[in-house]
């Protein structure tokens, strides 16, 4: 997998599947995030179907998060300790989501998850209050 930069968004690209996972960002993410559906690098457009493991795991705040309908996974801790997220509408195109993915979200009031979602990891949303 080969990590770049894209307007704002990091993402490990996958060549051979032409697909994209989003990934953590050396310097945080800030402000609203719309990840979108597809990214064009080099030429080539990918398509965006996961959230990678703490991609943004340990994040104060952000005003918000845009989920793309081609994401199908979101990774293990993706939200963990995301602590002003308030809720998430998952969309309908998730398939699973990793271990502990919103652990320690502690303002989360509301959670979509779509009849799609078949697997929840464990304590996927351990210490939400």
């Amino acid at each position: 997998m080969n990590k770049v930069e894209i307007n704002g968004i990091y993402y490990n690209l996958n060549a051979c599947e032409k697909t994209a996972e989003v990934t953590e960002n050396p310097n945080k993410y800030s402000g609203a995030v719309s990840i979108p559906e597809t990214v064009s690098y080099n030429g080539k457009t990918y398509t965006v179907t996961s959230i990678g493991n703490e991609a943004f795991c340990d994040y104060e705040c952000l005003e918000s998060i845009d989920l793309p309908d081609s994401v199908t996974r979101i990774g293990d801790d993706a939200f963990c300790d995301y602590e002003c997220l308030e809720s998430i509408t998952i969309p309908n195109s998730v398939k699973s989501i990793g271990y502990g993915a919103f652990a320690g979200c502690k303002g989360l009031e509301s959670v979509n998850i779509p009849d799609s979602v078949t697997s929840i990891g464990d304590d996927a949303f351990y210490g939400c209050i």
